[in-house]
């Protein structure tokens, strides 16, 4: 059976639930965190969950992504397409402002951004904590996502397929196939180790950089803010089979 949402691709690539799917890195603050195919799973259905029961969104809907690279940006783009929506994320610069926000279900982005989408009427806030915390002290009308997405359930099966656009005006097919090309490109195969310190937080990079090794059944280790001379150290700990920078 095909797939009918990328995150049902990815994850139908997954042979090995208990192994690292996704490992992220940040040399600016130090961080690590690992995420077997189930753990990733399980933040990608609650999120997926959370947009249908809590929000009421689904196949059609628009939700802007306006975040770093990070594991929780991973988990919500997971569960964003889960749930069937429109992704929709910032130009190359962080530019949103060719996204007309009045047709947006739903915006999540961090919080020293809060103040650029002041005319979102569904706004959220994603902490980007090491172990998903919530954020204090948000204004008014704000939701602290991790502390809303947790109380949801782990496991998620779409009641309805994607038939319009998934990603910036694509189709699940047009991404999905780009995520291969761009996969096979790299010399990507399944069971691969591949350590990335490239970017992901627009479309062309989220589908090169992010999809394009899981959809292929191969696990990341993606690196945020690199440090140049500690890349082989990483490459060398995670034992990486595949180095892209």
């Amino acid at each position: 059976m095909t797939p009918t949402t990328i995150t049902g691709a990815i994850f139908a690539a997954v042979t090995d639930w208990s192994q690292p799917l996704l490992t992220y890195y940040d040399h600016a603050t130090g961080e690590r965190t690992e995420l077997s195919g189930a753990t990733l799973g399980n933040w990608a259905a609650k999120s997926a969950n959370f947009f249908v029961d809590e929000l009421g969104l689904g196949p059609g809907d628009e939700i802007l992504v306006d975040l770093p690279e990070h594991w929780q940006t991973a988990a919500i783009l997971l569960g964003a397409w889960w749930a069937g929506a429109h992704v929709r994320l910032p130009g190359p610069d962080g530019d949103t402002t060719a996204i007309d926000p009045t047709g947006l279900g739903a915006a999540i982005t961090s919080a020293g951004r809060i103040d650029d989408h002041d005319d979102v009427d569904e706004l959220l806030v994603a902490s980007l904590d090491p172990f998903a915390m919530g954020v204090r002290d948000l204004p008014v009308g704000v939701t602290d996502f991790a502390t809303a997405v947790r109380v949801h359930g782990d496991q998620y099966s779409p009641s309805q397929t994607p038939t319009g656009p998934v990603l910036d005006g694509e189709s699940t097919d047009t991404v999905l196939a780009a995520a291969r090309d761009a996969a096979g490109a790299d010399d990507i195969v399944a069971g691969a180790r591949v350590l990335s310190a490239r970017p992901w937080h627009d479309s062309p990079g989220v589908i090169a950089n992010l999809l394009a090794p899981l959809v292929v059944g191969a696990s990341l280790v993606a690196v945020a803010n690199p440090a140049e001379d500690r890349l082989a150290g990483v490459a060398d700990t995670e034992r990486a089979t595949v180095s892209l920078n």
